[in-house]
């Protein structure tokens, strides 16, 4: 049998438009669910500047999902890689983590910056994000997905 989990919470506001770069200063709002989470679920939460949030890619169908190599974003300049080497609605679950910062709790609902999920998103789980927890030692990547992501983090433009 497989896990079965149910969202904890929603984007209510932020970005609508799903886009492949342009993320950076998107202010965004998780609501958790009010009839679900007591107020001090959250309490000592806004001690932290960021959090690990985990969300499903549901605005893309399951018909998106690809298991075999392919090259990032259909670029051949970049290597076809595996599905495990990607973060993408391609993945077998379309899962996804983000690492926004926190600017402020109200109540139940979380203003974030720099969330890569847009408005109507299902929340999976929040948690802090804690440096002890965080990669350990040098990190090691290929050249392909800083070149992919050059404008990801930029602010989006009008």
């Amino acid at each position: 049998m497989g896990l079965e989990i149910t969202p904890i919470g929603e984007v209510v506001e932020g970005r609508d438009d799903v886009a492949d770069d342009f993320w950076g200063g998107i202010e965004s709002v998780i609501q958790l669910d009010e009839s679900e989470f007591p107020l001090d679920s959250v309490q000592g939460l806004g001690e932290f500047s960021h959090l690990v949030v985990v969300w499903h890619f549901d605005k893309a169908s399951p018909a998106d999902v690809e298991y075999h190599a392919r090259s990032p974003r259909g670029n051949a300049q970049w290597p076809a890689t595996g599905t495990f080497a990607h973060r993408n609605h391609r993945r077998p679950n379309q899962l996804a983590q983000s690492f926004p910062r926190l600017l402020k709790l109200d109540g139940l609902r979380l203003h974030v910056v720099d969330l890569d999920a847009v408005v109507g998103t299902k929340i999976y789980d929040v948690s802090p994000y804690f440096a002890e927890m965080g990669p350990q030692g040098s990190i090691r990547e290929p050249a392909w997905p800083g070149e992919m992501l050059a404008d990801y983090w930029k602010p989006k433009r009008n």
